[in-house]
């Protein structure tokens, strides 16, 4: 089964969000390989993905999305909750 993965700890998330699109995505794991903490793939095609990275990843993740040979993941990014400002990629 493919999906979004919940946090672990159960620590709001903010900032980033995922998005990836099953249909299009081809289990290829580059992904995996550039930011293991946010995607995991399990057996040959389930993927595993945390919806709402921590900030911290926010440069892996961004690598990932760009080397996906499919364009399968969306990064969206949510304004921050400090200042009201919005990141951009």
């Amino acid at each position: 089964m493919q999906g979004a993965r919940p946090a672990a700890d159960g620590a709001p998330r903010a900032q980033l969000r995922l998005v990836v699109d099953l249909n299009r995505c081809q289990a290829y794991a580059h992904r995996c390989f550039l930011a293991p903490e946010v995607f995991e793939l399990h057996g040959e095609e389930a993927l595993w993905y945390d919806p709402a990275p921590d900030a911290s990843q926010r440069e892996r993740v961004l690598q990932a999305a760009a080397a996906c040979p499919v364009q399968a993941i969306m990064v969206e990014t949510e304004p921050s909750s400090e200042d009201g400002t919005e990141m951009s990629p």
